[in-house]
Formats: structure tokens, C-alpha cells, sequence
């Protein structure tokens, strides 16, 4: 029987580590408290908004780094004041590590017959300067409420009046741009802020 030699028996060895290794190129997400990965993540469509200082607000924009969508509306009595708030308190924890150029948080109004972009502007910012505000057409907002299944109805109240039921939940997109998972409610900075630091640890 024909025995190889001892230094063909490991090269062999090796290019069969590194074939394995080449089958499995993507690692395990990290354990997380709060986040909920999706099994594979959910690829978004083109929008355009607009964002509080009128520019543009694209798909493109949210390549390179994570960012956290929420849905809601100015006049909103309590779910998006409350969320705003725990992502101001998020955003200095994340301050603190150093982290907050690799995070972008995107309040996205469904409301833009009152929202005009000066009162998204004030709004937002009262928060954080650093947050964006953005809405855009009735189609646009229907489009990506879909495609991040964070769903909103128009409520019509009394006198011509109105307001607006929505989901309280908070959309994580990754670096490429695709939906990974949401932050559900009830929400609470520290737990949060710890999750995306292990996220932007994870090299996927």
C-alpha cells in the first residue's frame, strides 16, 4: 500500500480545513437580549422620502451602517414620544462606546399632510440633532410600511379631524441595506444599546 508523505498528508489536510471552512464563510449571529433576527434577512425596495431639510431620503442611504426605523407621526400622543426618548437614551449609550458613526436612527413620518418638513425638523431634533426625520407620498409610505411590516391605518376622528394607528415597533436594517430583524415593544435603551453593540462586533 502506497503511504504518502508525511508533508503531503498535512497540505492535504489543510486544503480540506479550508474547504470546510470555505462551505460555512458566514458566522453565527451573537446572542442577543432583545433584538429578533430574522432567519434571512428581508431585501427592502427603492423609496424616496423626503427628509426634514428637503433633501432626498433613498434605499442607498441606508448602505454602511445600521439603522433603526420607526414609524409614526408628530401629533402622536405617546408611543412616538416615548420611543424617541428611549432612542435618545440608546444613542448616548452608544455615544459613549464610540459608536454612534455606525448607527443612523430614521423617524419616518406617516403623516405628511401635517408634517411639513420644518415640523418634522423641530420635532425630531428636540430628541436629537443627530436623528433624521423624513415622509413622502401616500404610495411611497405604503410601499416600505410593507416591505419592513411596520403597518399604519388613518383613523378619522371628529370634525374632519384624524389620527393615526401604528406599529410600535422599531425596524433594524443592516449594512447592506436589508431589513435583519426589529426591536419589539416594550422598549428599553440598555438592553437595546448592548444588542447593537454586539452587532457591530459580529462580522456576519
Amino acid at each position: 500500500m502506497k503511504r504518502f508523505h508525511p508533508r503531503i498528508a498535512r497540505l492535504a489536510l489543510a486544503l480540506i480545513a479550508l474547504t470546510l471552512a470555505g462551505c460555512n464563510i458566514h458566522s453565527a449571529p451573537p446572542a442577543l437580549e432583545v433584538a429578533q433576527l430574522f432567519p434571512v434577512p428581508r431585501t427592502v425596495p427603492g423609496f424616496t422620502l423626503t427628509r426634514s431639510d428637503g433633501q432626498p431620503l433613498m434605499h442607498a442611504d441606508w448602505k454602511g451602517r445600521y439603522t433603526l426605523v420607526f414609524m409614526g407621526y408628530t401629533h402622536c400622543p405617546d408611543i412616538c414620544p416615548t420611543t424617541l426618548l428611549t432612542l435618545r437614551s440608546l444613542w448616548g449609550a452608544l455615544r459613549k462606546a464610540g459608536l454612534t458613526d455606525r448607527v443612523a436612527v430614521e423617524f419616518i413620518s406617516v403623516d405628511p399632510g401635517r408634517d411639513t418638513p420644518k415640523r418634522l425638523a423641530e420635532y425630531v431634533h428636540w430628541f436629537n440633532p443627530a436623528f433624521t426625520g423624513a415622509t413622502g407620498s401616500a404610495a411611497e409610505l405604503d410601499k416600505i410600511s410593507r416591505a419592513l411590516m411596520l403597518p399604519f391605518k388613518i383613523v378619522p376622528g371628529a370634525h374632519g379631524g384624524y389620527s393615526v394607528d401604528h406599529s410600535a415597533t422599531l425596524a433594524i436594517i443592516g449594512p447592506d441595506a436589508r431589513e435583519i430583524g426589529v426591536f419589539m415593544p416594550p422598549l428599553h435603551a440598555a438592553p437595546m444599546a448592548a444588542d447593537l453593540k454586539r452587532l457591530l462586533a459580529w462580522k456576519p
